[in-house]
């Protein structure tokens, strides 16, 4: 993700994410991000750095829950030489190496309770001691931390330390789901279609008109992320220089993903054109195969087709009137 994604888009609940980033961006503050996995957590953390006194400095992220605890307190504290069995030399943390600059703790749900404890005792004492040291470095450091879970809830369980969310949590910013704000959808789908056809070198690419209202009704559980991939596949299968329904991911064109949708329920006709596309790219584009499963006659299928806007073919122009062999061929 490029920080150009943040501003693409209009919709009221990003707004406001931006508008309290941009408050919070020039202070020291420790800041909490929240948001579901693609939503966008990260960029927003590189933006607040990037907007920050500390953006000459270094931007240092750790993923807590990609490192296995017996590794993650040597990445975020250090060691000296001889700590343990292995510690050859010694080693600069994470910490360190943020000096001036902003540390990122990524899922820092997942520190383990003995990282928690020595995080929280670092936070209050700006100071780090590294694994088998003897002397204390003195920190200045902003600390932003990155979670998908709901860091409350995990305190209310007993999985995270009270103390340690009291201080992390000054300020939250909750970067809101992409079904929540459809209308920013099409504008970054443009937008990485876009990057993508630069990257690969293709001709300018286009989303067809129902292509862009498919995507505003799908709900993205894989969020920013999934749109950006799905742009991808359809950048790279459709052989043309405009993006139609079939080019995009069967999971994006189901009837049966209409009906999940959290708060628009599909139309009767969107039901059936995503029912009617669905069975005909099953069976390789076949009418008479199509009208047989759908249980109507060829004439009836191609009237749909002409009716709902589906090309005869998946290269035609979603207008109907593409060359075909036609209701009695």
């Amino acid at each position: 993700m490029d920080a150009l994604e943040l501003f693409i888009c209009a919709s009221p609940e990003l707004q406001a994410l931006l508008r309290d980033a941009a408050r919070v961006a020039p202070t020291d503050a420790t800041v909490v991000i929240t948001g579901e996995s693609g939503t966008g957590k990260s960029l927003l953390a590189h933006w607040l750095h990037d907007h920050s006194r500390r953006a000459a400095g270094p931007f240092v992220v750790i993923d807590c829950g990609a490192l296995p605890e017996t590794l993650l307190e040597a990445e975020l504290f250090g060691f000296e030489r001889g700590a343990f069995t292995g510690a050859s030399a010694a080693k600069v943390g994470r910490l360190e190496a943020a000096q001036r600059g902003t540390l990122v703790l990524d899922e820092v749900a997942a520190l383990s309770p003995s990282a928690q404890a020595k995080l929280l005792r670092v936070i209050e004492e700006r100071r780090v001691m590294r694994l088998g040291g003897t002397r204390p470095t003195k920190l200045d450091v902003r600390l932003i931390a990155v979670t998908n879970l709901d860091l409350a809830g995990a305190v209310a369980r007993q999985a995270f330390r009270a103390d340690l969310f009291h201080r992390l949590n000054v300020v939250t910013l909750e970067a809101p789901p992409l079904r929540a704000r459809p209308g920013d959808i099409a504008p970054l789908a443009r937008h990485f279609l876009t990057q993508i056809a630069a990257r690969h070198q293709l001709p300018l690419l286009t989303l067809a008109p129902e292509t862009a209202r498919i995507l505003e009704r799908y709900d993205f559980p894989g969020n920013v992320r999934e749109l950006r991939h799905a742009m991808e596949r359809a950048a790279l299968t459709t052989g043309g220089k405009v993006i139609h329904p079939e080019h995009l991911p069967p999971r994006l064109t189901s009837a049966a993903t209409l009906m999940r949708h959290p708060t628009r329920k599909p139309t009767l006709a969107e039901l059936e054109t995503a029912y009617v596309r669905e069975i005909l790219q099953q069976v390789g584009w076949r009418k008479a195969e199509a009208a047989r499963i759908l249980g109507i006659s060829r004439k009836n299928l191609y009237e749909k087709l002409r009716a709902y806007g589906i090309p005869y073919r998946p290269s035609d122009p979603p207008d109907g009137n593409a060359s075909d062999s036609g209701p009695s061929a």
